[in-house]
């Protein structure tokens, strides 16, 4: 995650210039140790790039990184604000949650912190006006959907830069500040994230465990949460995120019938991919039977009400 030193010197690099350790210490307001400690992050990180003057200083640039555009592209619809001064790491956090009205304790929630904690990343926005609805729920103004698509493009970078060191091959699938889904493409890479610690195999591939075992093409998906346990909701969600097809919505509804996990449960997680109304009409074919031709199912790629019934048998789920 961007520290405030590291904003600070993405702020006077977005311009395209090539600059001096001393010309950031001088701009930044920070020490020239400070200022190599934090740049070489950065050129770690795929942020910046570093070259060698004529006179041999070494001197950086910013890269075309997607973070770096979005946020130039934030600078110059609201160039107005001091972004660099504005934002902390705790802020860009709890922005990504600000897509829609939401209320501190399920930000708070989901980010494993404290409701004070919400509330002091909340505070510099508050105080110019950038939040609405401004509580109980709170969101982003309209004409801030720059910053939020800053936020977004910190934390997916975040993540591929951590899965990146380990898996050269990972994509992101899914994200939010606290965790990943990723997908490899390698066997090398498999074999790295099913030894390396914080990481779990997900999606269709984890169905063997519960006594379903399918084809599974190519490598499978990873889940980096560190902080909370994969659940049969989480899996379940995983495996619609990577494909939404029908044969993955069927083999879905097995895992929930065989292992009956509850709709709430499911649809409480599902909310979090923009699944809710899938997951919706799933629970409506296992409990009422409804064929996938009926009006509302229509385009969502569920199996018909047959071919469900087929599969139940083939694979003996009562």
């Amino acid at each position: 995650m961007f520290t405030k030193a590291g904003l600070a010197i993405l702020d006077v690099l977005s311009s395209g210039r090539d600059v001096t350790a001393q010309e950031l210490a001088t701009e930044t307001g920070y020490s020239r140790k400070q200022i190599y400690r934090v740049a070489d992050d950065l050129i770690d990180n795929g942020v910046l790039r570093e070259s060698r003057s004529q006179h041999n200083q070494r001197v950086v640039r910013a890269t075309t990184d997607p973070v770096v555009e979005a946020y130039r592209n934030l600078t110059s619809n609201l160039g107005h604000v001091d972004w660099a001064d504005l934002l902390s790491p705790a802020t860009i956090q709890v922005c990504w949650y600000l897509d829609e009205p939401r209320r501190v304790t399920t930000i708070a929630d989901r980010l494993g912190i404290t409701r004070q904690a919400v509330h002091k990343a909340l505070s510099p926005l508050k105080n110019r006006a950038m939040l609405a609805p401004a509580g109980p729920e709170y969101a982003l103004a309209d004409d801030l959907h720059p910053l939020l698509e800053f936020t977004i493009a910190v934390v997916r970078h975040d993540h591929r830069h951590r899965v990146r060191r380990l898996a050269p091959s990972a994509t992101i699938a899914w994200c939010d500040p606290k965790r990943a889904l990723v997908h490899v493409q390698t066997s090398e890479d498999t074999d790295t994230l099913q030894n390396a610690d914080d990481w779990d195999v997900t999606g269709l591939a984890k169905f063997q465990g519960y006594g379903l075992q399918f084809f599974l093409a190519g490598e499978p998906a990873f889940w980096y949460a560190p902080d909370d346990d994969l659940t049969l909701a989480d899996i379940v969600c995983h495996t619609l995120v990577l494909d939404i097809d029908s044969r993955r919505v069927s083999y879905a509804m097995l895992l929930i019938e065989q292992e009956r996990i509850e709709q709430e449960t499911l649809t409480e997680t599902a909310t979090w991919y923009g699944l809710g109304a899938t997951i919706s009409r799933m629970y409506r074919l296992i409990n009422e039977g409804t064929d996938a031709d009926d009006e509302m199912m229509v385009g969502n790629s569920l199996p018909s009400a047959q071919e469900y019934a087929a599969l139940k048998d083939q694979y003996g789920v009562a």
